[in-house]
């Protein structure tokens, strides 16, 4: 299975490669990805020279355009898919139908993939995408159980994507509306379920606050680890109880069912993750890739090490299998 990892900047790119990635997803920087924060991703020059890295390793490079213009934008939007076509890179990742009409009618070669965000969870969804902007690969939403995402793979017309590893989400992807609830911005449009620039850390004597548009998240004991606010894992008091009332947050780790995932026909395994440091990118590029190599090689075991590296760098320090494990479904 093909390893795709992800990149905020050149240097974490370049980290990705040299640790195993067999592709690198990347961002433009504005609103046209989902990682869209001040100081990360990707210049057109920055960019190309990250795909010249990749191309002389044998390696790939995808840019993620998956979230959802506005007519106010839309020029933007499709500047950044002529901007992935004239850098070279091997597939521009889509959500937005009216981009992959444009991206489709004018640049005919470049591989089209459907983003997460495009929330497609059945085959006959992707035979849509396939049939109308003959796209190559589709990333599935992390709500499916193992036994869905078999249904589609055994049906779907392209090749399937799924995430194996990084922080989860708690609403089916390109649907979430909690952030705009309390900015006014859409992650699905402006890039960020949490904007940088609604985002408040305040100290007293006793806690440090985390506020998200003016509205409280979550506070932390003096020597608590202060994680950053999004709205969906914060902690809020429901029926006489001060808990994570909507998720808690943690990160998907499939490790333990790879090879179940490739049993089934998944073509890749994305780790989440561009907004994190290079040693974030490090740990994973390198894990993923021993485990993929130890796969192939037909000696798979579970490796507690492995999973103790990732449970270190992952949300909240603990992972699960999120729908996966979900016999029921």
């Amino acid at each position: 299975m093909e390893l795709v990892c992800p990149a905020g900047n050149l240097p974490a790119l370049k980290i990705a490669i040299d640790n195993g990635a067999d592709t690198v997803y990347i961002g433009f920087g504005d609103d046209t990805n989902a990682r869209h924060f001040a100081g990360l991703n990707f210049n057109e020059d920055r960019a190309k020279q990250g795909v010249n890295y990749a191309h002389d390793r044998g390696k790939k490079i995808y840019v993620a355009i998956n979230t959802y213009p506005q007519p106010s934008g839309w020029g933007r939007w499709i500047d950044a898919v002529d901007k992935a076509a004239r850098i070279g890179v091997d597939a521009i990742i889509l959500a937005d139908i009216g981009l992959m009409e444009y991206a489709s009618t004018h640049h005919p070669d470049l591989n089209l993939h459907l983003s997460v965000q495009g929330s497609a969870t059945s085959y006959e969804a992707l035979d849509f995408y396939y049939q109308n902007f003959n796209i190559k690969r589709a990333v599935l939403p992390r709500v499916l159980s193992l036994a869905q995402v078999q249904k589609v793979v055994e049906n779907s017309p392209v090749d399937i994507e799924v995430f194996g590893f990084g922080s989860l989400c708690v609403m089916v992807e390109g649907r979430c509306i909690l952030s705009s609830y309390v900015t006014g911005l859409s992650p699905n449009t402006y890039g960020a379920c949490s904007p940088a620039s609604h985002v408040e850390y305040i100290e007293n004597d006793m806690q440090l606050e985390t506020r998200l548009g003016g509205v409280l998240i979550d506070a932390y004991e003096k020597d608590e680890v202060a994680g950053y606010p999004t709205l969906c894992k914060g902690r809020f008091e429901s029926m006489g109880n001060t808990y994570y009332a909507l998720e808690e947050p943690t990160s998907l780790n499939t490790l333990d069912i790879l090879p179940e995932l490739q049993a089934i026909g998944v073509k890749a395994i994305k780790i989440e993750g561009r907004q994190r440091s290079p040693a974030y990118i490090k740990v994973v590029a390198k894990t993923w890739s021993e485990a993929l190599k130890q796969l192939d090689k037909g000696d798979y075991q579970i490796n507690e090490e492995r999973n103790r590296d990732l449970s270190e760098i992952s949300e909240g320090f603990q992972t699960t299998l999120g729908a996966y494990h979900r016999s029921w479904q």
